[in-house]
């Protein structure tokens, strides 16, 4: 029951965040690089922080949420986001996902899906050729720990 009223909370809080818009200039060290170095790559997707804060009742915990951009036709890598747990919300366009083993699902505007701690997130793309695609991802993490960590290359 207490985990269906944190989940609630958080769920109150993102839609807050995404309908105000709030960001924080304080966003610690790996959030920011992230957003940087996928800001650079045009062909790749973006993150956008919108907010992060400290979990008061839960030590060592995170909330983060942030805007993931895809341009038409774009992919990002696979990936893990450590032992964050995950909410994805489409927010514009349509996404392609494949979470471990599970198939793969396409979300539309309005749809979303969630990702366990330790999930390996393997296809996240925008299959549209014409139309960007755009998230509100939120992560519950430790703080401190990188929010998304792509597969070494072979």
């Amino acid at each position: 029951m207490i985990g269906i009223r944190i989940a609630t909370g958080l769920l109150a809080v993102t839609a807050l965040t995404a309908t105000t818009a709030c960001s924080t200039s304080n966003q610690p060290a790996h959030t920011k690089v992230a957003a940087a170095a996928a800001a650079s790559t045009p062909s790749a997707e973006t993150l956008k922080p919108l907010l992060q804060q400290a979990l008061p009742n839960v030590k060592g915990k995170t909330f983060t949420s942030a805007v993931v951009a895809f341009p038409p036709n774009v992919s990002a890598l696979p990936h893990r986001h450590g032992q964050a747990f995950v909410y994805a919300y489409v927010l514009e366009g349509t996404v392609r996902s494949k979470v471990d083993d599970k198939p793969v699902t396409t979300y539309h505007q309005g749809e979303n899906w969630i990702e366990q701690p330790g999930a390996h997130h393997v296809l996240t793309e925008n299959p549209s050729r014409t139309k960007p695609a755009k998230l509100l991802v939120v992560f519950v993490s430790n703080t401190g720990d990188e929010l998304k960590v792509d597969d070494p290359k072979s």
